[in-house]
């Protein structure tokens, strides 16, 4: 693999050397060792700081869309409603796993540049009876990230329990763990540690769903995973083999989080995000979103109309530098430069920066 590129994708990221040689460690049977129980019983309580919550976390041996399916298949039964809160591509794909597994989706769509309004979800929420509400933090496909207090505020006064794609935004920046119910991250992403692991906070609410609905499945099920005690000096079975070879990965990428600080983490996603948005303007280009408010510190899409795809191509042909274009309707319309995790270093923009502008020129 060629080491001069630059991957500045919105996830999967550019791995740290320590976290390529956590990956290299021998691998414990887990089963049968008690070491590895006391190295996940560890491992989980850094991922607790870094979600900021005292809630249960679980961390699944498949890449972040595991998680979100198996949010909705083990709180959701069918006939039951859910409210989904789409104003992009994943938030309207939670509609797409309700009705997999006999829900109803009931789907608020509001416009891909802008947030979600209180008012009009409250009267939503006051209509209909809703097992649960689905909703993203940062859509990825715009560089748009919602603000969501008031929204799950809303939803906890009207009894709804709520579940939060924050694969995008965990790590990178705020999310308010500690009113959700299932909160949903991924090693890919802002944790920059390999594909393969999805990461949840469960509330005591959320564990009540899950034990009142009916599983239909095993592998994404989370019933399987309630109560078991790690507080143990002996091996613990648990549900299916874990990964542990990306759990070793995860766990240098948490320590690297950790060392620097959360809040330092999150104050230099934000002077990166900056940079890379003035440096943009200083080429003519605008975030996707409408208003300061809603860019995303993890990723910057700019709108670049029938141009992306071209722009693209170069930036890898010409300067070893890999970025993402939109999805669906915006795929030649919106260039997407991720600056998470590992990327998230000014020097890496920089790089970016100057081989678009370049190729601009």
């Amino acid at each position: 693999m060629d080491s001069t590129k630059l991957r500045m994708t919105p996830g999967p990221t550019e791995l740290p050397p320590e976290v390529l040689k956590a990956m290299s460690r021998p691998i414990p049977n887990p089963d049968v060792e008690p070491e590895f129980t006391a190295f996940y019983r560890r491992l989980l309580g850094k991922l607790g700081t870094v979600y900021g919550t005292d809630d249960d976390l679980l961390v699944l041996a498949g890449e972040g869309m595991l998680g979100l399916e198996a949010s909705v298949a083990s709180v959701v039964d069918p006939g039951e409603s859910v409210l989904c809160l789409a104003n992009g591509v994943f938030g309207a794909g939670f509609a797409d796993l309700v009705e997999l597994h006999g829900g109803e989706a009931v789907v608020h769509e509001t416009s891909d540049r802008t947030g979600f309004d209180v008012g009009t979800v409250e009267s939503l929420l006051e209509d209909s009876e809703f097992a649960a509400a689905t909703m993203v933090h940062c859509e990825t496909p715009t560089g748009l990230l919602n603000d969501l207090d008031e929204i799950l505020a809303a939803c906890r006064d009207a009894g709804v329990l709520t579940i939060v794609d924050a694969v995008s935004s965990l790590g990178g920046t705020p999310v308010p763990v500690e009113q959700i119910d299932v909160c949903l991250g991924a090693s890919q992403k802002c944790f920059s540690s390999p594909p393969g692991l999805s990461t949840l906070s469960v509330s005591d609410r959320a564990w009540e769903a899950v034990e009142a609905t009916e599983q239909s499945s095993f592998y994404t099920s989370l019933e399987p995973w309630h109560g078991i005690d790690l507080d143990t000096d002996e091996a613990v079975l648990q549900p299916y083999t874990p990964s542990v070879s990306n759990l070793a990965a995860l766990d240098a990428s948490l320590d690297r989080l950790l060392d620097e600080g959360v809040d330092a983490v999150h104050e230099r996603h934000a002077a990166v995000a900056e940079y890379c948005r003035e440096r943009g303007r200083d080429l003519g280009l605008e975030p996707y979103p409408d208003s300061r408010a809603s860019w995303s510190p993890t990723v910057t899409a700019f709108e670049v109309p029938g141009r992306a795809e071209t722009l693209q191509r170069r930036l890898a042909e010409e300067h070893d530098v890999v970025v993402a274009t939109g999805l669906g309707d915006h795929a030649d319309d919106v260039l997407r430069i991720g600056h998470m995790g590992y990327n998230a270093e000014r020097d890496r923009v920089e790089r970016t920066m100057d081989a678009l502008a370049t190729v601009l020129e």
